[in-house]
């Protein structure tokens, strides 16, 4: 069956798209939830309206996500830490953590936005990157020192 996607579905494709996925998936999961259209005459046409929307919006979110990104580069965190022998923390500083001091520094940003490979264990100075949009991520430092 022939959809058109409203919004982004993950593993399937991006919102605007025309695609075929199968009918049971089409009929029980994308329509029921407000994420596709059928792809009839009717759909095509206000799709091509629709479409020119839909990159007045994406436009807007990725400039929104680069101006995120330029004051998310900018930004030096300082996390204390309880530490015990050999500079090692108790416990270790995760994504929530990094997610939590950029909320107190004004920038909301979401948890699983944030890539860290592995929890902070240790103290020093690591690079964090955040994916803030799809096609625009940053880089900022967090010092981790004892408290």
């Amino acid at each position: 069956m022939k959809v058109i996607l409203k919004e982004d579905v993950k593993d399937v494709g991006h919102i605007g798209e025309m695609l075929t996925v199968k009918d049971g998936y089409a009929r029980n999961f994308l329509i029921p939830r407000g994420l596709a259209l059928e792809a009839n005459p009717k759909n095509i046409k206000a799709l091509e309206h629709e479409k020119r929307k839909i990159q007045e919006v994406v436009k807007k979110a990725k400039s929104g996500a680069e101006e995120v990104a330029s004051k998310l580069s900018a930004v030096t965190l300082t996390i204390k830490a309880k530490v015990g022998e050999e500079e090692k923390l108790f416990g270790s500083v995760t994504a929530m953590d990094i997610a939590e001091a950029l909320k107190k520094e004004g920038l909301d940003v979401d948890r699983k936005k944030i890539v860290l490979e592995e929890p902070i264990k240790r103290l020093g100075s690591y690079t964090v990157g955040v994916k803030v949009h799809p096609e625009v991520s940053a880089q900022f430092t967090v010092q981790v020192v004892s408290e």
